[in-house]
């Protein structure tokens, strides 16, 4: 009988298609049985190691509970499926995962490839017929794979992020490189040129810049209608179509629109631009959007669960320019602290209803009013999609 860690969408997914399957999960208590599958929930505290051939664990949690604690025969989502995963284009890296992955399936449709990981779809619901999986692949997941390795490897810029779940920035850095270890001759991965010495079998493409890709691939920039931080993820699709089949379709990529709650603005009732990037959980996605309003006066909503990341970066680059920021979430006293040693105005106002309503106050034509979080929305909203479409609603509801 498989056993499985968690009762997420990865190993919720295991359990419904094969069966048969012990479930463990801290949200369990005792014992209960589903006849009709054969699945067993039981609470975590019930996991005995002796009893258990393979453990498969959900990718979010960590190394320090006591399941992985002690499991013996653990492995991945990745892993399970390693044997019956076709050819694998895995994308990672700290911002843009999301958007890259998507426009490499944009481009690879209609060749039969399908997305999946942690875009939305767990390898249990993917196609393994299909002649392509393109996988968003997260640090999580990662950490535990120790067999399945991708064809292509996409590793898009990585900074700090998860420094808590993994325990330093080296070994966050450390679960991003894992897979260049397993790939093979024949095989290609792209990847940032501080990382140019990690060594791998696969042939190496390595990049400081959008640039360094345009000029490495042969891509004209100029025939790309979208700007950074898009650009970077145009590009890198765009290299997967080059590698596999000395293809570049500007056609194609320009026709692709970009996913909610990413730098998405809009016009407001009053001629007013607003921003809502809540997809923006970390600083350095939050610094690239800032940088693509360059020169503008900015009202910035900024607040949530920054999980303990550096943030100074940030607040060095919004020193001396002319942002407003408005704080919410827990880590509210934090960015007010941070705002103040760099002489950078700034609003408390605890949650996103209010910063809304204080920027109206201030915002006008000539202005860009922005939800760029630079942190997770846990503490106050269930995901960043529900952040989102909240500031979507006050800013409807403003009289």
């Amino acid at each position: 009988m498989l056993t499985l860690f968690g009762y997420g969408v990865t190993t919720r997914a295991i359990a419904e298609r094969f069966g048969n399957c012990r479930i463990y999960d801290d949200k369990f208590s005792g014992e209960t049985f589903d006849s009709r599958s054969g699945n067993a929930f039981l609470a975590s505290a019930l996991f005995d190691p002796e009893k258990s051939d393979l453990e498969v664990t959900s990718p979010g949690i960590p190394p320090s509970h006591p399941l992985i604690r002690k499991a013996k025969n653990l492995i991945s989502e990745y892993d399970f499926f390693a044997r019956s995963m076709p050819y694998a284009i895995w994308v990672t890296g700290t911002n843009g995962k999301t958007t890259t992955t998507d426009m490499i399936g944009h481009l690879l449709k209609e060749r039969g490839a399908v997305t999946g990981g942690n875009i939305g779809t767990p390898l249990a619901k993917l196609d393994e017929n299909a002649p392509m999986w393109v996988l968003e692949t997260s640090s999580f997941t990662l950490h535990y794979t120790t067999i399945a390795r991708p064809n292509i490897y996409i590793v898009l810029p990585i900074t700090p992020d998860h420094v808590s779940w993994h325990g330093s920035f080296e070994a966050y850095e450390a679960a991003k490189l894992k897979p260049l270890a397993l790939m093979e001759e024949g095989e290609a991965v792209i990847l940032p040129a501080k990382y140019a010495d990690t060594p791998t079998d696969a042939m190496k493409i390595t990049y400081e810049s959008s640039e360094d890709l345009a000029t490495y691939f042969g891509i004209a920039r100029e025939k790309i209608r979208f700007e950074e931080p898009f650009l970077m993820d145009a590009l890198m699709a765009l290299a997967v179509t080059k590698i596999l089949f000395d293809e570049v379709d500007y056609e194609k990529i320009n026709s692709y629109q970009i996913g909610k709650h990413r730098v998405e603005a809009f016009i407001d009732a009053k001629g007013r631009r607003w921003v809502n990037d809540s997809k923006a959980t970390n600083a350095d996605a939050t610094l690239a959007a800032l940088r693509g309003m360059e020169g503008k006066k900015i009202h910035l909503i900024l607040g949530g669960d920054d999980k303990g990341a550096a943030l100074e970066g940030l607040f060095d680059y919004m020193q001396g320019r002319e942002i407003m920021l408005y704080a919410i979430g827990s880590n509210m006293q934090r960015l007010e602290r941070l705002a103040k040693e760099r002489k950078i105005e700034v609003e408390l106002c605890e949650i996103l209803e209010n910063a809304v309503k204080k920027i109206d106050a201030l915002h006008d034509e000539k202005s860009v009013a922005m939800l760029s979080p630079a942190a997770a929305s846990l503490d106050q909203f269930a995901s960043y999609a529900e952040r989102g479409e909240k500031f979507l609603e006050f800013i409807e509801n403003l009289s």
